[in-house]
């Protein structure tokens, strides 16, 4: 695993750790690493939590909203957060909602969907999906534009963001005018090449990734809205931006999956960070190559929404 540079003396640093021995205890070492790292309150975003109905109970959700006035709508997006399906929560994505909020000025609504394996597909999926079409519905009261709805997602984030737009178009759901896709978990089935490659233990590796889908689909059968590589059709699909890093597992179901896009019509930007790891930006968030992924995609989310 050839890694550039820049980035190579921060893994240097990071000790090997397994996420899926213990599920709690991986939610628990991911909240205190958070928990060290609190955002500096920014005046120019309001931040707030709020519940709303989930197809099996209460979800909360946060809404980040820019404090600039205006009378006009905001374009909105929807933000799922990683964690291989079995952790994170509302602060796993938080950076990246104040990225999307300052950048597209921008209605964010970051959702918490329920972990597996306790929660095991479609329990998350189902979560995201009911997400997006509460914004929807509420669109006025939010402020929002229901013609530049977006999803967003990192990780196994990006998997439900892919999944719910396909549910969009399958569903005839909320119309979808983007979908951000960064460093997505797309195939279950795990067998491309850069699954192998990869077998670093301080980071996700093939193991990591082949086991978060067994964890995350339980006894259900992987279908597109589990595994969006398994969709047949990708026509009709939302305008598509993926991020892959070079040195990922998850690197070559990520450009499969935009190169099914771009020959089913969907206009699809891929930008393949060089040398990089996956989730490389929580490790070194103010590296050059970090401060330029971030840059890359939030014009490209920008663009979409202005």
């Amino acid at each position: 695993m050839r890694l550039h540079p820049e980035i190579a003396r921060v893994l240097d640093r990071v000790p090997p750790f397994d996420p899926l021995a213990d599920p709690a205890a991986t939610r628990a070492y991911v909240r205190a690493l958070l928990a060290g790292a609190r955002p500096v309150e920014d005046p120019r975003i309001t931040v707030g939590p709020l519940t709303v109905p989930g197809p099996a109970g209460d979800l909360d959700v946060r809404i980040y909203r820019p404090t600039a006035q205006g009378t006009a709508p905001r374009p909105c997006v929807l933000y799922f957060h990683g964690g291989a399906f079995i952790s994170g929560d509302l602060d796993t994505g938080d950076a990246n909602c104040r990225d999307i909020c300052l950048a597209a000025g921008a209605v964010v609504v970051s959702v918490d969907y329920r972990p597996a394996p306790e929660h095991p597909y479609p329990a998350a999926f189902d979560d995201c999906y009911a997400a997006l079409c509460w914004t929807a519905e509420n669109a006025d009261a939010l402020g929002v534009d229901p013609a530049r709805l977006a999803v967003a997602g990192r990780s196994a984030g990006g998997a439900l963001a892919a999944a719910v737009a396909l549910a969009a178009r399958d569903r005839r759901g909320p119309a979808l005018a983007f979908q951000l896709l960064l460093v997505p978990a797309l195939d279950d089935r795990c067998d491309h090449p850069s699954i192998d490659e990869c077998t670093d233990s301080r980071i996700v590796d093939g193991r990591v990734a082949r086991g978060m889908w067994e964890l995350y689909l339980g006894s259900a059968a992987a279908d597109q809205y589990a595994a969006p590589a398994r969709a047949q059709d990708l026509a009709g699909l939302p305008p598509a931006y993926v991020e892959i890093c070079q040195a990922d597992a998850l690197r070559d179901e990520a450009m499969e999956y935009g190169r099914r896009l771009m020959t089913a019509g969907v206009h699809t930007e891929l930008h393949v960070v060089p040398g990089a790891f996956h989730l490389f930006e929580g490790y070194a968030p103010d590296s050059r190559l970090a401060r330029r992924a971030l840059a890359n995609w939030t014009s490209a989310l920008t663009h979409a929404l202005a």
